[in-house]
């Protein structure tokens, strides 16, 4: 068996009660692309053995850093008593402040929320500076789960120098 791939440890991603197992293995897919932790919390829409789970998530899913959480606060204990100058974001078509506004802090957790019902408005309303948005058409509700995840993702490698990353590919002349 392989190891798991080198984490950056720095960006954790967050899914408080997803639903659909395909956007959950996409994510789980750029984060081991990324080096990423991935924090499932809450009852899933699925079981975390499901076949369709492992088909997004392809060869990947063994490297995945992966923790299950049952309480969302229980998730923002541990991840400010390990990094006390980190800093937790709330994604939201609802919020205000657009995701290139903030400078994220060398240890960011990114939270989402359930596909149908997005993250709790109580979130949004006590951390209003750190509820971010993806810019879009007024007609349109939002964008799927793992799209909005891997452009949050990228903005903040984007903003770190894209850290333990390889940044410049090969053309092998190998084939097609």
């Amino acid at each position: 068996m392989e190891e798991k791939v080198k984490q950056n440890n720095s960006l954790e991603i967050a899914l408080l009660e997803p639903e659909i197992p395909g956007n959950t293995g996409n994510i789980a897919r750029t984060c081991v692309a990324l080096g990423a932790k991935l924090h499932l919390v809450g009852k899933l829409g699925f079981v975390i053995d499901d076949k369709r789970i492992k088909r997004s998530g392809l060869d990947y899913w063994f490297r995945l850093d992966l923790t299950l959480w049952d309480h969302l606060d229980d998730l923002f204990h541990d991840f400010l008593e390990r990094y006390p100058d980190g800093g937790i974001y709330y994604t939201s078509s609802k919020a205000k402040l657009c995701y290139t506004e903030v400078h994220y802090p060398p240890h960011t957790l990114i939270l989402f929320g359930r596909e149908t019902h997005g993250l709790p408005e109580s979130l949004l309303l006590a951390h209003p500076e750190r509820s971010l948005r993806i810019p879009m058409l007024p007609e349109a509700r939002c964008l799927n789960l793992s799209n909005a995840a891997a452009i949050l993702a990228y903005e903040y490698m984007r903003q770190q120098n894209f850290p333990n990353l390889l940044k410049i590919g090969e053309v092998t002349g190998r084939g097609d």
